[in-house]
């Protein structure tokens, strides 16, 4: 059996990794400054987490939701006491496709409407809704088309408030940061009128940090920086350094019943200790301070190369715009000074995603290997 030929793939096996060191099957190493899509956030095997793994595998890896776990409601204590989220209750799931899968599931049971807005360049995953409340007709299947989206400009506010007080919008999702999109952002303005003109019609806002939460921009989550409360919020990649976890925090006004979520693997003791062990070293070694420090870093760097003609993002969530496309940049950078970056839907956007515990040191070796490239 062959695999299922989907992926584009460099030529690099990695066997190994340390920290931001990945290390192939040739013994070559690389500095890993995109975290397989910004998903590993406290480096790549670090020890308290191998360690807590480790140990919850020698004791019970899965059983089902069926059962209690106490390892579930650790990790609600936990997450809502680092983010300031107390008011919200904790689903887990899989992935980042399947909390936003299940963020507009229960928008949609909650206000018994249908109609989705979503933001160009937006990107919710490769599941039936949210596919289709992603901006890209190739990864839409015509069963996705199905569903009732309707998508806008971003920032355009006088076009939201037209199809938001329509009344038939169940759901308003949105990315604080645009991931795939190539990092742009709402305006504060913006995402303040779209959280007050949700609620005034009865819509459920939808806060996708699925890429720009878990401290990546410099807060715990990025809608933080713009003092909004979003009614549903959408988390996974950083969440679990690399297991597959994701989850939704959904605000207490919105009410549970038995049967109305579920999943197999969601919440496992595996996946919970993972992103337990997470939230432990981002709060112990403060890698929230620490992204929030190395953004102002990077930008002083980047102010030096006149080809950046713009920083985008923010923390360590980060894109230089240039004035030419760099899928053959992100190749120079892979083999001949042993890099890993992003490239985004923006072509014209290089992404850089590293862990959040990376120093000053490896930015410094980042941009000098970008100016030789250049």
């Amino acid at each position: 059996m062959n695999l299922f030929d989907v992926y584009p793939l460099y030529d690099v096996t990695p066997v190994s990794a340390k920290g931001i060191v990945v290390t192939d099957d040739k013994g070559t190493e690389y500095l890993d400054f995109y975290g397989g899509h910004a998903v590993i956030s406290i480096g790549h095997s670090h020890p308290h987490y191998v360690k807590r793994l480790t140990d919850q595998l020698n004791k019970i890896g899965f059983y089902s939701n069926s059962v209690k776990n106490p390892l579930q409601e650790e990790l609600a204590t936990k997450l809502g006491q680092l983010s300031n989220c107390e008011n919200y209750n904790l689903f887990l799931c899989n992935s980042g496709a399947e909390a936003n899968e299940n963020a507009l599931k229960l928008a949609s049971f909650h206000t018994g409407k249908s109609r989705v807005i979503a933001f160009t360049n937006g990107f919710h995953g490769r599941t039936s809704a949210a596919v289709a409340a992603t901006d890209n007709p190739k990864i839409n299947a015509p069963i996705n088309l199905q569903q009732k989206v309707t998508f806008l400009p971003l920032n355009d506010l006088e076009a939201f408030q037209a199809e938001i007080e329509k009344g038939d919008v169940c759901a308003v999702i949105i990315e604080t940061i645009q991931g795939v999109g190539g990092l742009d952002e709402p305006t504060t303005e913006f995402y303040q009128e779209v959280a007050s003109l949700s609620k005034a019609n009865e819509a459920i806002l939808i806060a996708d940090e699925v890429q720009c939460g878990f401290g990546r921009s410099g807060k715990f989550f990025a809608f933080q920086h713009h003092n909004i409360q979003p009614d549903i919020i959408s988390v996974a990649k950083g969440m679990g350094n690399g297991f597959p976890v994701g989850g939704i925090l959904i605000h207490e006004d919105i009410k549970a019943s038995h049967g109305l979520l579920g999943t197999t693997f969601g919440g496992n003791h595996l996946a919970s200790v993972a992103t337990l062990a997470v939230l432990e070293v981002l709060e112990d070694e403060k890698l929230i301070e620490n992204a929030a420090h190395l953004e102002g870093y990077f930008r002083a760097l980047a102010a030096e190369i006149p080809q950046i003609k713009k920083v985008k993002g923010r923390g360590l969530m980060l894109g230089l715009e240039f004035d030419f496309e760099v899928a053959d940049l992100r190749k120079r950078l892979i083999h001949n000074q042993k890099l890993f970056t992003g490239g985004a839907k923006d072509k014209y956007v290089l992404r850089v995603l590293p862990a959040l515990n990376i120093t000053e040191a490896y930015l410094d070796t980042f941009f000098t290997a970008l100016k030789a490239e250049l």
